[in-house]
């Protein structure tokens, strides 16, 4: 365990990060699910902003890499626009 105060504080930190950077990546992840899942396609076109800004939010925090939240990105909108 650590003995400085100022290591025990970016202790509990990291893991408040952690843990907010945890639920914001599965909160990511179930939307793009929810996005692929969808036969509609104007629900599709509703979601898919919201699903672009979170990824981009991810990215910006280097919670993901920007190239995968850019490669989600462009596979999302081909899925879309493929829709009928």
């Amino acid at each position: 365990m650590a003995n400085h105060k100022s290591s025990i504080k970016r202790i509990r930190a990291n893991a408040a990060k952690r843990l907010r950077n945890r639920y914001q990546a599965k909160t990511t992840r179930n939307a793009i699910k929810t996005l692929r899942n969808t036969t509609v396609k104007t629900e599709a076109v509703e979601l898919l902003p919201r699903v672009i800004s979170m990824l981009d939010r991810l990215a910006k925090k280097n919670v993901i890499h920007k190239n995968k939240a850019s490669n989600n990105k462009s596979k999302l909108t081909k899925l879309v626009n493929a829709l009928a």
